[in-house]
This record gives C-alpha cells, sequence and structure tokens, in this order.
C-alpha cells in the first residue's frame, strides 16, 4: 500500500514539472534557431563558394601573365594566403552570427570575462607569435609558393605559406605543418645558383693527371648536352677528407634545383669513364649535392 501511495505522488510530482513547460514554445523557439542556424550555415558555404571562386579567377589571371618567372611564385604565395584569411574570416563571422542568433550574449561574455580573458590571452600567445612570424616572413620573401627549402631539420618543397602554418612537402612526399613561431632557420636553394659537388674517391696509388684528363674529357663531351649547367666545370684537383679518403673534386655550377640530378649523372658518367680506361677505385665513391653560390 505505502509503495502504491510513492508511485502516485511520483507521478504527479512529474506531471507537476512537466506542466511548468510550455511546450509549444519551446518547439517553435528550437525550430526558429534551428533554421536560422542552417540559414547561416548556407550563408557561408555560399560566401566561401563565391570569395574563393573570385581569388581563384582573379590570382590565375596573374599568374598566367607572369607565367614562368620570379614573380609567379609570389603571386602563388599570396594566392594561398588570401585563401586562408578568407576561410578564417568566414570561420570567425559564423561563430558569432550563430553564438547571437541562439541567444548568447557574446559581446557581454567578452567584456566581464576577466579572469577568462586573461587565461584566454595567455593561451593565445602562440597564436599570436604564430601571425606575427608569418607577416615577416612573407614581408621580408623569405621563401615562396614552389621553392626548394630547408626549414629547421626539415628540407622540401614550399606548399603553402599562411600567417599561422608554412607547409612543406618532403623529399619522401611527407606534408608537414610548420609553426611559424618555431622556424628558426630558413635555408632557401630556391633564389641562387647551386654548386654540385662531385667526390670520385681515388688511391693513392692513382695517375691523377690522367683522372683529371678523362674527367675534362667527359665534360667537354657532355656540358653541352645539359642547359641546367651554368659555365664551364671547375676540376679542383686532389682532397683529402676527413675520414682520410682521397678523391677528385669537381664543382658545376647550376640552376637552383638542378643540383642532385646533375650530380648524380656526372658521378656516374665519371666513373664509367675511368673503368673504361683501366683506372682502378675504391669501392664508395662520395656525392655532396649542394652548396649555394651568389654567382
Amino acid at each position: 500500500m505505502r509503495d502504491t501511495i510513492g508511485l502516485i505522488i511520483l507521478s504527479i510530482n512529474w506531471q507537476h514539472y512537466f506542466n511548468l513547460f510550455d511546450w509549444r514554445k519551446l518547439l517553435i523557439t528550437v525550430s526558429q534557431k534551428t533554421a536560422i542556424v542552417l540559414l547561416l550555415t548556407i550563408l557561408m558555404l555560399v560566401c566561401r563558394r563565391i570569395g574563393k571562386s573570385l581569388i581563384n579567377h582573379f590570382f590565375k589571371r596573374y599568374r598566367e601573365k607572369y607565367k614562368n618567372t620570379v614573380t609567379e611564385k609570389r603571386i602563388k604565395t599570396f594566392h594561398t594566403l588570401t585563401m586562408n584569411i578568407l576561410i578564417y574570416c568566414l570561420w570567425f563571422f559564423w561563430i558569432y552570427s550563430v553564438l547571437s542568433a541562439i541567444g548568447v550574449p557574446v559581446g557581454t561574455l567578452i567584456a566581464s570575462a576577466g579572469i577568462f580573458s586573461l587565461a584566454i590571452g595567455l593561451g593565445a600567445q602562440g597564436f599570436v607569435t604564430d601571425i606575427v612570424s608569418g607577416f615577416f616572413i612573407l614581408l621580408e620573401k623569405q621563401i615562396e609558393v614552389g621553392e626548394y627549402v630547408q626549414i629547421n631539420t626539415i628540407r622540401g618543397t614550399i606548399s603553402s605559406v599562411g600567417l599561422r602554418t608554412t607547409q612543406i612537402v618532403a623529399d619522401d612526399g611527407t606534408l608537414n605543418f610548420i609553426p611559424n613561431r618555431t622556424i628558426t632557420t630558413i635555408s632557401n636553394m630556391s633564389r641562387n645558383n647551386m654548386t654540385a659537388m662531385v667526390q670520385v674517391g681515388i688511391l693513392p696509388e692513382t695517375p691523377i693527371d690522367k683522372v683529371i684528363k678523362l674527367i675534362n674529357e667527359v665534360n667537354d663531351d657532355q656540358v653541352n648536352q645539359y642547359p641546367d649547367i651554368i659555365g664551364r666545370p671547375k676540376v679542383i684537383g686532389t682532397v683529402n677528407l676527413p675520414d682520410g679518403k682521397l678523391v677528385v673534386q669537381v664543382n658545376i655550377t647550376t640552376k637552383n634545383g638542378a643540383q642532385y640530378q646533375i650530380s648524380h649523372d656526372f658521378l656516374a658518367k665519371y666513373l664509367s669513364k675511368l673503368n673504361e680506361n683501366g683506372i682502378s677505385l675504391p669501392s664508395s665513391p662520395v656525392v655532396i649535392p649542394g652548396a649555394p653560390t651568389n654567382k
């Protein structure tokens, strides 16, 4: 009997609380807010599509005008940067509009946040540092999209330069996202001519004069077939490496980006020529591609 009375009282209490809500009004309000959020989302997507189309059209025209020039890389850089700024702005206004639409007093919250504003400010220090660093990287034209660089310990091709992060595609295809505040050293290997250093290992009893003569014959025969080679290769002569190995070093000035392929090609040609003429060589020749030159 007591349990039955308890159940009756419990059901009456639930019914009382249930009747406190105007469910029809609540349903209308939720429907209205949901419709507004959907409308704002659709509007943001439309603005994003239109904005991206306009930006792509604008930059495409200038990229075609300055195709195969240094200016083209600069245009690519500002293309990706403008696209990033558009996305950031659209997300900011969407979040602000949605919060305002559902009744959250965003302005009041920001103004009265107090200690929370301080905490957010401290947490955003890294974000602000990223933006400031990215601004100076762009202002000083340190890197451009499409250039081959080494940033800190990562080497690869720049795929995007933003105010917050820089993206590099490494030689193995890995896409690296580097916060701009962590960038301490930038080695840009796409601005100046480069020097491909080819080092052919030799033995102490190897006839040096004959080796140099054969190397010059290869240079005379092959250099004209490589338009990326600038000037005539310079045979440095015999060099003693720190590990005790003896090499004959040849420096070949090339256009930036071509030094690696030319190093490999000419090392193979030198070794083939020396082997054909009976020159005994050690089993592990050394190649050191790439040292910048101001030529």
